[in-house]
């Protein structure tokens, strides 16, 4: 577990995994699926989960977009954080609610791989947490850049896991694992 944190708790981070994200997004349903199985493996490890929900101009809350996928809610208890921003640290209470559950390990499942979940990567690590994203829970969109060209959504997310397997921050862990092989 890490060092720059005191304590050994694993908790999943469940990120934007909402109707208007995964609407067009590569594989949505393996995808949700995978996440489905992620939460699953944390209530059965006892492990917190916490569900982080964006919302914005084109995504107001309480809209349909803005609803989870479906096959994906919270259980009653768990956490939930909204937020306006990729990373899913700025301006939430994530950081708060983590230091109470005494987590020192996030294992991160959502969407979209480019934006918010590599934002929310880096800054779990930037906090000194250790770092586990499933790799077959997260998906984005293609993107058609300015001159035609396109970045497949396939390609960014596996960039994303390669990423995560090479990345080193000192006293920190992180990798990418898919879901049948989580461990909390």
């Amino acid at each position: 577990m890490a060092t720059v944190r005191e304590g050994s708790r694993s908790i999943l981070l469940v990120v934007d995994v909402q109707v208007g994200v995964v609407r067009n997004a590569w594989q949505p349903v393996p995808v949700v699926a995978q996440v489905q199985r992620a939460v699953e493996r944390a209530r059965a490890a006892g492990a917190p989960v916490l569900w982080v929900q964006h919302h914005n101009q084109e995504m107001p809350r309480d809209s349909a977009d803005w609803q989870w996928a479906p096959g994906l809610a919270p259980a009653q208890g768990e956490t939930r954080i909204h937020k306006q921003w990729n990373s899913a640290f700025e301006d939430t209470p994530l950081d708060g609610e983590l230091a109470r559950l005494g987590a020192t390990h996030i294992v991160l499942a959502g969407a979209s791989s480019n934006w918010c979940i590599r934002a929310t990567a880096y800054a779990a690590l930037d906090h000194g947490y250790d770092l586990t994203l499933v790799s077959d829970a997260h998906t984005t969109d293609s993107m058609t850049l300015e001159d035609g060209s396109v970045i497949e959504a396939a390609m960014v997310i596996r960039e994303l896991n390669i990423a995560m397997r090479w990345l080193e921050y000192p006293g920190r862990k992180n990798h990418a694992v898919p879901a049948e092989e989580l461990v909390f």
